[in-house]
């Protein structure tokens, strides 16, 4: 699933594919270009922050053809739009958001939503009231999870986030090349793809600089400038411990390090160098003393840490990959729910880096064919309620190419066990990846970001892409099955069945 943050949606799904969803669309259900203060994207969701909440015409946006779910409250709102269609409408909007702030535009007014969870009864389980469900059970879970430790893991999130593209593209291109290579075809072209794939590649650590010292207050092309130290050639005639330093030791583990520590360097000197020498001493001092300790210390020990983790990786999925992926599998989902699932960005990062692929996203991918399972089974199950069944017909199709938040926010979750038959699925899934990884059939991205069949393209393996393809194929299924299983035997007890059952003539009319 992508890397995302986990909090669940005010609102269900709602729309199909990506029409209607346009910058025009939701302009006047945020409130008008005036009430916009920020526009930004990741993969599949367009962020927004607004002035007046109560101006965001909820239940309007939430049906708008192509909006997947509504993910926050207060000032801070996530729209979810699957991928390419969020990178279409978030310059648009923001080109909105800019004309409106040179003209002094104000916010309009709307009046606030009164509905609240507290309404639901048994006699009206739609959609929309598993959608109130879902976003109590956001809003309390928000208020214990709000930690230094997982502001800290977001923020981490947020510099690896704007490179999902380029690892896509670049990993794919890299996967081209590779079968250019394999088939013997077209011999001349696969070098030249080869270095437009690994071009980013050997300066990911610049770019991970620049962003950490965005995200914590440092000037970024100062990060970038401290971790291309790392990536530089003749770091080899640097000693440290001992032992002589290799272009790219520590990767982006040492460079995330490196451009914290400059930006901790630049504002420790902001506050305290005069502003006429501040142009001249801080990014000298900046420089100078953020780069020694990379090549002195950080780079060396990073470089120790992100040979470890490779390592362990490979022990992992070598000695008990069957265990490995039924507990990595299962967990995922509940990681997500926490936040947790942000440290592993970098994990995933490393890997690629280190070793062309990370052979923990296909299993963890796993977990998002046991929601698909159990939406399916749901889906047979509540054959009265036209209302749930029209959300998991909508959200369906996103579900299959990896964006689980609209299943699990507008569905599984707000009705408890089906989330927990999802993990079921979700475990079954990366036990059988880990089983065939334990008996060498290992499989591994060449991205982060992607899940569900959109990871197709991004998958390699030490017997080809044709046998890694097959092997992910089959876990698919497996979760698939799993899920289905599990929610269809055990994800609804007897009154919730017949609850969600109960024939709902308002729905049914339509």
């Amino acid at each position: 699933m992508a890397p995302d943050p986990p909090d669940a949606p005010d609102d269900g799904p709602r729309g199909e594919g990506g029409r209607g969803a346009g910058a025009a669309a939701l302009l006047p259900l945020l409130g008008g270009a005036g009430n916009l203060t920020s526009v930004t994207n990741c993969m599949t969701r367009l962020r927004v922050t607004v002035r007046d909440p109560s101006a965001v015409r909820r239940d309007e946006l939430r049906a708008l053809p192509g909006v997947l779910g509504i993910v926050g409250d207060g000032t801070a709102l996530q729209i979810v739009l699957g991928p390419g269609a969020v990178a279409k409408v978030a310059p648009e909007l923001a080109r909105h958001v800019e004309a409106a702030t040179a003209a002094g535009a104000t916010p309009r007014t709307a009046t606030p939503e009164t509905v609240t969870a507290e309404t639901v009864t048994p006699e009206h389980v739609t959609a929309e009231a598993l959608a109130e469900r879902g976003a109590a059970l956001r809003a309390e879970r928000k208020a214990r999870n709000a930690t230094p430790v997982k502001e800290f893991l977001r923020r981490i999130a947020q510099i690896f986030v704007p490179l999902i593209p380029a690892l896509i593209g670049c990993g794919i291109v890299a996967g081209l090349a590779g079968l250019l290579s394999n088939l013997h075809w077209l011999p001349a072209l696969a070098p030249a793809l080869t270095a437009c794939a690994s071009g980013f590649m050997s300066l990911i650590a610049v770019f991970v600089g620049y962003n950490t010292a965005k995200e914590f207050g440092g000037t970024p092309v100062l990060g970038g400038a401290v971790a291309a130290i790392i990536v530089f050639p003749g770091v080899d005639r640097v000693s440290a411990f001992g032992e002589k330093l290799v272009p790219g030791q520590g990767g982006v583990l040492g460079a995330l390090a490196a451009a914290l520590l400059a930006a901790h360097v630049e504002r420790w000197c902001r506050r305290r160098v005069p502003e006429a020498l501040d142009v001249l001493v801080t990014p000298t001092v900046t420089v100078l003393v953020a780069g020694l300790v990379t090549l002195y210390g950080l780079m060396y020990a990073a470089g120790a840490v992100a040979t470890a983790v490779g390592r362990f990786a490979d022990w992992l999925l070598a000695n008990g990959g069957a265990a490995a992926g039924f507990v990595l599998g299962g967990l995922f989902l509940p990681l997500v729910m926490l936040g947790l699932h942000q440290a592993l960005i970098p994990i995933h990062t490393t890997l690629i880096q280190q070793q062309g692929s990370t052979v923990l996203l296909p299993i963890l991918a796993m977990a998002g064919a046991g929601q698909v399972g159990a939406a399916l089974a749901l889906y047979v199950r509540l054959s009265h309620n036209t209302s749930v069944r029209r959300t998991i017909r909508s959200a369906m199709p996103a579900g299959l190419l990896g964006i689980g938040e609209p299943l699990i926010y507008g569905v599984s979750l707000p009705l408890g066990r089906p989330f927990a038959t999802a993990c079921v699925g979700g475990a079954f899934g990366g036990a059988f990846v880990g089983l065939l990884a334990q008996l060498g059939d290992t499989v591994g991205s060449t991205a982060i970001g992607p899940s569900g069949w959109a990871l197709f393209p991004l998958l390699q393996g030490g017997h080809g892409p044709v046998r890694a393809v097959a092997v992910y194929g089959m876990g698919l299924l497996v979760g698939y099955a799993a899920g289905f299983v599990a929610t269809y035997a055990f994800g609804l007890s007897r009154r919730s069945l017949r609850e969600l059952n109960a024939d709902h003539p308002a729905e049914n009319s339509g």
